[in-house]
């Protein structure tokens, strides 16, 4: 049994989508931000850095924090959606990668200064739109060439998935990035996203 400690947000959603693909029997325990639970002696023991999600697997033993770590533990327990041979693997972990490093960071302080400051910033506002605008187009050029991002479904559409999710939030559309759209649909489609992007 894997305990999950989450919020709805994107990180979060990674990893409910993650469990309901590989089927891995798991108990939700909502950790709510936006009132600092995330903060809690008990929480920092699983997490030190004060984030969701994290995971504990109560049949190993394992506490997993960071989202990309724990879709890659996850994809290794399950024996799917992480490609075994080197080559394939390193271009689904590429793309991981690049969501933690460049999407997450950058989508997330879109959602902050157009949602979430104080007062506007019009340059902040500015800044993260382009480059999230930019990154759309990095997604579209890879999804003009592969069905999904790394040609089948794995680990990097469920990383990617719920950051793009937010363009209705972020006041953005796909509608100029059609390749992405397609994807976009796609994935939304599948039945585990559906269930995933619910919780908690």
């Amino acid at each position: 049994m894997i305990d999950l400690f989450t919020f709805s947000t994107p990180n979060g959603r990674k990893v409910s989508i993650m469990l309901e693909e590989v089927q891995l029997p798991y108990t939700v325990h909502k950790v709510d931000i936006t009132k600092g639970e995330q903060f809690t002696p008990e929480y920092v023991a699983i997490n030190p850095n004060s984030k969701i999600p994290a995971i504990i697997d109560r049949e190993t033993d394992i506490t997993v924090f960071e989202s990309g770590a724990i879709l890659i533990y996850l994809a290794e327990k399950a024996g799917c959606l992480l490609p075994m041979n080197q080559r394939d693997r390193f271009r689904v972990l590429e793309w991981l990668m690049f969501q933690m490093g460049s999407v997450g960071p950058m989508f997330g302080q879109l959602n902050h200064f157009k949602r979430y400051a104080p007062e506007p910033i019009p340059y902040a506002i500015d800044r993260y739109e382009r480059e999230t605008l930019r990154l759309y187009g990095v997604l579209n050029q890879q999804l003009a060439k592969h069905e999904y991002i790394c040609g089948e479904y794995s680990i990097a559409d469920i990383a990617l998935f719920p950051w793009v999710a937010a363009y209705p939030f972020q006041g953005l559309t796909l509608d100029n990035h059609l390749h992405l759209k397609r994807w976009f649909e796609l994935v939304q489609a599948r039945p585990a996203v559906k269930r995933g992007m619910q919780v908690p």
